[in-house]
């Protein structure tokens, strides 16, 4: 009777435990998601300066920043990624169309946001790949013997890589002036 008993304690235990590292693994995937959020919405940020400011050189470009708007109107309800890399690839758009423009990249507040940009988005690839790397270990170990055995009874359910679903988005930007 006392080792069924130690038995069943022990049992407990070691899916007490296993529970526990999931948890831990699944918080990190949601923290490593709300890390892209953040480098998001402060690339958002920054948004309007660098239009502004690429406005005065460009007024028939009107509808990249309207759509560019919208966007981040969109982004800023949702938080979608989806609609964060769309966005990402209207502010390639501005960015492309920048460089045809020789005193607009003279412009030394241009200058600054687009320094700023490009280390934002350093910075969001990087927690791009942090959080793949995290759903790829949470999704690794509810796979696992014995972790799949807990993972099934408590419904952990696989997280999804981030991956860029337009494949335009993929594609170097033609900016036609």
């Amino acid at each position: 009777m006392i080792i069924i008993i130690v038995l069943l304690v022990l049992l407990f235990l070691i899916v007490f435990g296993q529970y526990n590292k999931l948890i831990k693994l699944k918080m990190k995937v949601k923290q490593s998601k709300s890390g892209i959020d953040v480098y998001c919405q402060q690339r958002f940020d920054l948004i309007p300066n660098l239009i502004e400011t690429v406005k005065g050189y460009m007024k028939h470009e009107e509808e990249i920043f309207q759509k560019v708007a919208e966007l981040r109107a969109q982004y800023t309800n949702t938080k979608e990624l989806k609609v964060g890399e769309e966005l990402n690839q209207k502010m390639n758009s501005i960015l492309a169309v920048a460089e045809n423009y020789p005193e607009l990249k003279a412009n030394e507040q241009f200058l600054n946001l687009q320094k700023n940009l490009e280390k934002m988005e350093s910075q969001l690839q990087a927690a791009r790949r942090i959080y793949n790397n995290d759903v790829t270990n949470y999704n690794t170990k509810i796979s696992m013997v014995p972790y799949n055995i807990v993972a099934g009874i408590f419904r952990f359910k696989e997280e999804e890589l981030f991956q860029l679903e337009n494949s335009e988005a993929r594609k170097n930007v033609d900016v036609q002036l």
